[in-house]
């Protein structure tokens, strides 16, 4: 699956590829990959993405246009 916001959600935060993969401890290669849909993103990548670009699930994988803050829910703390 091709995620074409990921590149835009990269250049809207003034970011590099070089700075992004630095920021998440990969190669350059595999990266370019997953933006030009030559590579299947891994889910833990995707949800680290939208905790970086404080974006939800659904605006990365291109299901919403609005790109809501992520959301966590605290239903699984205890009160």
């Amino acid at each position: 699956m091709h995620y074409p916001r990921l590149r835009d959600l990269r250049e809207d935060h003034d970011m590099t590829q070089d700075e992004l993969v630095a920021k998440l401890g990969m190669h350059k290669t595999t990266y370019t990959n997953y933006e030009q849909g030559k590579r299947e993103i891994p889910f833990q990548l995707v949800i680290r993405l939208a905790k970086l670009y404080n974006v939800s699930l659904d605006y990365i994988a291109g299901l919403s246009s609005t790109p809501k803050p992520l959301f966590f829910s605290n239903i699984y703390s205890k009160k």
